[in-house]
């Protein structure tokens, strides 16, 4: 896949510019989903995380903007996306690790290592349940070509014992995350995440630890805009989200933390 050149990227802030990021001009671009997903990981110095499908890196850098003292892995399918992720490393002095491999072959050193947090934003579509987008990046990005269950497979392999997983996904597919954990990891927790009070969940954030053995827990979902209908440009997030969004602030009040 040819690597992206500067005139088709965009360079963008996050947390409020502790995190800048350069994109794809039209090809998958991070928005506030891998940003919630890293807000909600209980991670600390020392810890080590592994990141699959890190795209251009939006979800690690801002766990690592937000939590000093981490050492970090991403894997990435995509050679273009690789590369981004490795130059958006660079350019915001993180210790990112990227990995250019699929999640079915892992390079045989990183699968010797184990990690403490491991974070995930998978395709959010089936295979085949979304129309194909015109920039072949984007689509890869979007439609699932490696099962859900593989993710947890390797997700749950390079965990170390007791270690988190983190993944954000669409809310249709909480069944398929649920059964892909049996077997595999336990204590599973589960965040619905609603654009506004009285509309259903679209998105959920699913934590499961490795060897734990809690009982299923269902939180309150997570409005992520104050009132019940839009009203007016601009920005509505709630406060506590527009702190996580703009502050890099962890995601207090789920998950224990």
């Amino acid at each position: 896949m040819t690597l992206f050149s500067d005139t088709d990227l965009t360079r963008n802030d996050f947390l409020g510019g502790r995190v800048r990021l350069w994109q794809p001009r039209s090809g998958y671009r991070a928005g506030v989903d891998p940003v919630l997903l890293a807000a909600t990981v209980p991670a600390t110095r020392g810890h080590t995380v592994l990141e699959l499908g890190c795209g251009a890196g939006a979800a690690v850098l801002c766990l690592l903007a937000r939590v000093p003292g981490l050492q970090a892995v991403g894997v990435e399918l995509q050679a273009s996306y690789a590369d981004l992720a490795r130059r958006n490393a660079a350019e915001n002095d993180a210790p990112l690790e990227v990995v250019e491999a699929d999640l079915s072959a892992l390079p045989a050193d990183l699968k010797q290592r184990q990690f403490d947090h491991v974070i995930a934003n998978p395709p959010y579509y089936r295979a085949g349940a979304h129309s194909p987008a015109e920039d072949a990046g984007r689509s890869i990005a979007l439609g699932e070509q490696t099962p859900l269950e593989l993710w947890f497979d390797c997700a749950a392999k390079r965990l170390a014992p007791r270690g988190y997983l983190h993944m954000i996904q669409k809310a249709d597919r909480l069944p398929d995350m649920l059964a892909a954990c049996a077997g595999r990891l336990g204590s599973v927790e589960v965040l619905p995440l609603a654009a506004r009070t009285g509309r259903a969940a679209e998105l959920v954030i699913l934590r499961a630890r490795k060897g734990g053995k809690a009982a299923f827990r269902l939180h309150a979902p997570l409005i992520l805009h104050a009132g019940d209908r839009h009203e007016k440009d601009g920005e509505s997030y709630e406060p506590q989200v527009s702190e996580v969004l703009r502050d890099g602030a962890a995601m207090t009040g789920f998950f224990g933390q």
